[in-house]
Order: C-alpha cells, then sequence, then structure tokens
C-alpha cells in the first residue's frame, strides 16, 4: 500500500488507501449472464440473498450480546453470594463460578468468530455508508469452489479422506425431516456444505433405491437436493457455500411459488435419474453374476451346456432331459452320421454327455454286427 504525506490545513494526514475498494460486492456487475436470463430478476434475487446474509449476521450479534448481558448478572449475583459468606454454600459456588468460566470461553470464541467473519465479509452497496466507513477492510475471500485447479486423482483422494471422516455427520444431516433442524446442523457443521457431501449423498440415494428402501431413498433424495442448491447458490454468488446455508433456508422456508417449483422439479428429475442408475447398475451386476456362472458352467471344450442343449434337435434335447440312454442311443441311429456327429461332439465338448466309451464307435459296431449275421 503507498502512503504519502500531503499538507491540508497546516497538519500533515495520511492519504486514504483506496485499493480497499477493489473488491466490493455488488448486485449488478456481471458481464457473463446469458441473453435469456431476466437480468433484474437474478440482480434482486443476489440483492436479496446479500441481505438475508446480513440479517443473519445481525442476528448473531444480537443473540451473542443477550449472552454477553446474561453472563454479567450470572457473575454479579455470585458476587453478591460471596459477600454474604455465612449463608453461602461454597461448594454450589464453586459449581457456579466453574460454569461461568465455561460460558465465558465459549463466548470469547464466539466473539471472535463473528469478529473474524466481519473482517471477512466484503463490502457492499448496502453496506458501503454504513457506520465504521473509515475503517479499512481488506477483502480475503476464499474462493467458492477450491476443487477446480484439482487432479481427478487429488479429487477422489480428497473425497476418500473427507467421507472417511464426515460420513458418521452427512448420514445425521440426510435423516432430518424438517428444515429448522436441517438448518441448525448445517449451521454448526458448516464443514458439510461441501462437494463432497453432496456426491456421497448421491451414491447413498442410488444404493437406498437398489435395496428396494424406496421412501428413505425419497427422504433423502430430498436432503441430497437441499445441499445441491446451497452449493449453486454459493457458485452463483462466488461464495463459500459455508456462508450460502443460512440465506438457502432463509428462502426455502419462505414457500415462494416460483422458487419452490424449480426446487420440487429439480427434484422429481433427481429421483427418476437415481431410479434409472440404480436399474442400470442392477442390470449391470446380474449380467456379470450370470456370465461368472456361465464361465464356471463351461465344459472341457470351453461350451456352455445350457447353450448347447438348447441347441440340440427336439428329440435328442428330450433324451437327455429324460437321461434315457436307450433312447438317447435310438436316436442317434436315426440321424445321419454327420449330424449325429456334430451334435455329440458340441454335448461333449460343453460337459453335457460324458462319455465312457464312444458313443459313435459303439453304434457303428452295432450296425457291423447286424449286417455280418444278415449275410
Amino acid at each position: 500500500m503507498s502512503v504519502c504525506n500531503v499538507r491540508y490545513l497546516g497538519k500533515f494526514v495520511n492519504m486514504v488507501d483506496y485499493s480497499k475498494w477493489k473488491d466490493i460486492e455488488v448486485s449488478d456487475d456481471e458481464d457473463d449472464i446469458h441473453p435469456n436470463i431476466d437480468t433484474p430478476s437474478l440482480f434482486r434475487w443476489r440483492h436479496q440473498a446479500r441481505v438475508e446474509r446480513m440479517d443473519e449476521s445481525q442476528k448473531e450479534k444480537d443473540a451473542l450480546l443477550a449472552a454477553q448481558k446474561e453472563h454479567e448478572k450470572k457473575v454479579k449475583d455470585i458476587k453478591e453470594k460471596l459477600k454474604v459468606k455465612e449463608s453461602t454454600d461454597m461448594s454450589d459456588v464453586k459449581k457456579s463460578l466453574t460454569q461461568l468460566e465455561e460460558e465465558a470461553k465459549k463466548i470469547r470464541e464466539k466473539q471472535a468468530e463473528l469478529e473474524k467473519k466481519e473482517r471477512l465479509e466484503p463490502w457492499n452497496v448496502d453496506t458501503i455508508s454504513s457506520d465504521g466507513f473509515s475503517k479499512t477492510i481488506i477483502n480475503t475471500t476464499t474462493p467458492w469452489n477450491k476443487d477446480d485447479d484439482m487432479t481427478e486423482d487429488e479429487k477422489e483422494k480428497k473425497m476418500k479422506e473427507f467421507i472417511k471422516k464426515y460420513e458418521k455427520e452427512i448420514k445425521k444431516y440426510g435423516m432430518f425431516k424438517n428444515y429448522d433442524d436441517s438448518r441448525r446442523f448445517l449451521m454448526e457443521n458448516p464443514h458439510l456444505a461441501d462437494e463432497d457431501t453432496a456426491n456421497y449423498m448421491v451414491i447413498w440415494c442410488i444404493n437406498l433405491e437398489m435395496e428396494d428402501k424406496h421412501e428413505l431413498m425419497n427422504h433423502v433424495s430430498h436432503q441430497t437436493i437441499c445441499m445441491q442448491f446451497i452449493l449453486e447458490l454459493a457458485k452463483q454468488l462466488k461464495r463459500d457455500p459455508r456462508s450460502c446455508i443460512s440465506a438457502f433456508f432463509h428462502r426455502i422456508q419462505q414457500a415462494e411459488a416460483e422458487y419452490m417449483r424449480a426446487f420440487n422439479e429439480e427434484l422429481d428429475g433427481f429421483k427418476s435419474r437415481v431410479k434409472k442408475r440404480a436399474q442400470e447398475k442392477i442390470d449391470a451386476a446380474m449380467k456379470e453374476i450370470e456370465e461368472e456362472e456361465r464361465q464356471a458352467r463351461l465344459g472341457p471344450g470351453g461350451l456352455d451346456p445350457l447353450e448347447v442343449l438348447e441347441e440340440l434337435p427336439k428329440e435328442l434335447k428330450e433324451c437327455f432331459e429324460s437321461q434315457n440312454i436307450q433312447n438317447l442311443k435310438d436316436c442317434i441311429k436315426s440321424l445321419d452320421v454327420e449330424t449325429a456327429t456334430y451334435h455329440m461332439k458340441r454335448c461333449v465338448d460343453s460337459g453335457l454327455w460324458v462319455p465312457e466309451g464312444n458313443l459313435m464307435k459303439e453304434e457303428g459296431d452295432e450296425e457291423e454286427g447286424k449286417s455280418k449275421e444278415d449275410a
């Protein structure tokens, strides 16, 4: 930052650092908006989302202030009790002091968290003229998607580590039944607002459908779309998804007709895609099992006995099904030598027929013996 001294009314003052204005957040500075998108509506929606974030931040500040006042009141009460030691149970006082220390620690942590969040919050058209204008705030907002620069292998490794660490929490979020509980849980566990959470939940939904747990799949699908909407909101606003949790739930709980229509359409489409993908995976698994069974059935010549059996002439097939050897011999006699040889060789190669001798040779010897007798 360049700082120079200028003379003004006989005194030296520091020149204002204008670099802090370069990251002001506004709602009408986007150049990459598609021409078919209703630009004014998009800007109003972005502005509304920003205002909602500011309201939520103010609520957190008010809650912290109330907690501080309550803590101060408790401290004052303890001090009053200590003034009259004779009528005070000191064990209760010690217990209360321990609790107050824990409360004070939590309040300090929350205060530090809010101060940090406020420092990282970019200026915008709603705060640019508010009190504290002279305070310099440096914008160090983290990019909304840090995975863009990763390779596929790095993304896969990151997801495995993420799921290993947070799978239990993701499943707990997936089982919540109302928006308030979901919102509260995600606000307490903001690290779950991540692409890896959404990816895991998609796989979870597919597995539930494959297990015929359709009702549970429908429920988890709803939670999955909530997570995907949070991520999409973060993408549109180019913000960290963790900062969009409250804004999404505030919007969805307003139950605006157009917003709910878009949400329900995406939910229905997602469930259809889950069912289709689950069926594809089931079909693929069945084919794999069938192929494994087929490979296990293959005879010494590499042929499948079931396929060979189906391709036999009707009379020959019935002989194998009835396992009547005499009928088999008679049937072979009725066939010409070439046809009989072809089918019996295939039966041997498939393991359908395991000859103790050469059936065709036996039949030939019998025919030769009868000819000699006739002669």
